[in-house]
């Protein structure tokens, strides 16, 4: 790629090729854009025209949002074919280009369903308007909390930018700070959204630095933040802020017959490259869990590594110097637990100063052992031993759990432990994601309020 690709930051007067710019490198530290970096005094402007924007009706948020669906995933957004975006971001990000390739559709689709999966949150008895003849003898109303809503987006995965279109599609305008490492996603969604009708005034792009980032979480009514620990202690207190932190989604396996599901167990740890949080981390067995790690790991080791471009490219790709970090945070953490796969590194050198990331399977010797809760970005799973006397405290802070057992007693213990968000039963992925089931809570349950409304 003889010329960058010039990702500007698009504002509420038009895209915005600012002075101070970052440069955006492929796996072999080879660069391919420059990405406009914007001052805190035009995050403050951009901030304030949304403040001020009119909200456009309903009909046409959601006949603009399927129509920039279908530009995103199949057409020429900002002079770039959705084939080529692809192949930019899976060479960026270190991504297998076939898990780019369903995220793009997914998105697409997304687009398209956005308005009509925010129905999935709405209470039973309210309704959209105060116009509404069923106010007339007093009705909740569902209502927006604010106007504008601001997300600090990860590049963990594209699909991260499917959610926050259902606020654009309840009437928010919406302002996206997008992640360094991958922002070609963000910035040709939002440039699809305003060729297909939403105004500048309504979704932004506000790529900032590190100083300036909190300022556009400040001049939001609410906002959706994703990254590790670090952000959920640091906006977990605050109630305008949903922090979307580690999932630590983990697998229950109760009984014996644990060969049956051995590929459910498989795909959960390595669909997306292990690098979303729908992921499996830990593997609880009741019983001995030697065997179901050896099964898991030799599956696991077959997969070949291969650059992320390659169609046959099933795990992540690191620039070499950041996948020998990520080594060296996993052989830190070992601390006593038994290697099964990937003990002695998890690092194959491609020889163009990228690596692949192979997949690791350690066990532990009880269920409350630290390591369970270690989430990295690649295929890395944790087995550990579980009986019903241990009860739900191992299972704890979970996005997904999948249980597969018969213990109707046990399922009402884990559907009602507020710290497991989402339980699956049975032979199910913990990477299932319909969009008419909730992810962590619908977000129209943050954004919205019930209101009530009399008329005469």
């Amino acid at each position: 790629m003889d010329e960058l690709i010039r990702l500007d930051a698009l504002g509420a007067g038009g895209p915005y090729h600012s002075r101070s710019r970052l440069t955006i490198t492929e796996l072999t530290g080879t660069p391919v854009a420059e990405l406009s970096l914007v001052p805190r005094l035009f995050v403050q402007r951009t901030m304030a025209a949304l403040r001020e924007a009119r909200t456009l009706p309903a009909h046409e948020r959601a006949t603009a949002l399927a129509r920039s669906g279908r530009l995103f995933a199949t057409g020429v957004v900002d002079g770039i074919p959705a084939e080529e975006y692809q192949h930019i971001v899976s060479r960026v990000s270190g991504m297998p280009i076939t898990v780019v390739r369903s995220a793009t559709a997914g998105i697409g689709r997304r687009a398209g369903e956005a308005y009509r999966t925010t129905r999935y949150a709405r209470p039973q008895g309210a309704v959209d308007d105060w116009r509404d003849p069923l106010t007339r003898n007093g009705q909740a109303v569902w209502t927006r909390r604010g106007d504008v809503f601001a997300v600090h987006a990860a590049g963990n995965h594209p699909g991260v930018h499917t959610l926050w279109l259902e606020a654009l599609a309840l009437g928010y305008r919406v302002a996206v700070r997008p992640s360094r490492r991958e922002p070609f996603t963000p910035h040709r969604l939002i440039t699809a959204l305003r060729e297909s009708g939403f105004g500048d005034d309504q979704v932004v792009l506000l790529p900032t630095d590190y100083a300036v980032a909190d300022d556009v979480i400040r001049d939001a009514d609410l906002a959706m933040v994703y990254g590790g620990e670090e952000v959920v202690n640091k906006y977990g207190n605050d109630v305008r802020v949903l922090p979307q932190g580690p999932g630590r989604s983990k697998i229950l396996l109760t009984g014996h017959d644990w060969e049956s599901h051995l590929g459910t167990l498989v795909d959960s740890v390595s669909a997306f490259g292990g690098t979303a949080c729908v992921n499996t981390t830990a593997v609880f067995v009741e019983g001995d869990p030697a065997p179901v790690a050896e099964a898991v790991a030799e599956r696991l080791s077959a997969i070949p590594s291969l650059p992320p471009e390659d169609d046959g490219a099933v795990l992540p790709v690191q620039p070499v110097a950041d996948a020998h970090a990520i080594e060296k945070y996993l052989l830190d953490h070992v601390n006593g637990a038994t290697p099964v796969l990937g003990g002695d590194g998890v690092v194959d050198d491609l020889g163009d100063g990228s690596a692949v990331l192979r997949p690791a399977v350690f066990r532990v010797d009880r269920p409350d052992a630290p390591q369970t809760g270690i989430e990295l970005s690649f295929p890395c799973v944790w087995f550990a031993p579980w009986s019903r006397a241990d009860g739900v405290e191992p299972l704890r802070n979970t996005l997904v759990l999948t249980a597969i057992t018969d213990d109707d007693g046990l399922v009402d213990h884990l559907v009602e432990d507020p710290s497991i968000r989402n339980v699956y039963l049975g032979d199910t992925p913990t990477y299932l994601m319909p969009p008419w089931v909730p992810h962590d809570s619908y977000l129209g349950e943050f954004l919205m309020r019930t209101k009530g409304v009399i008329r005469t």
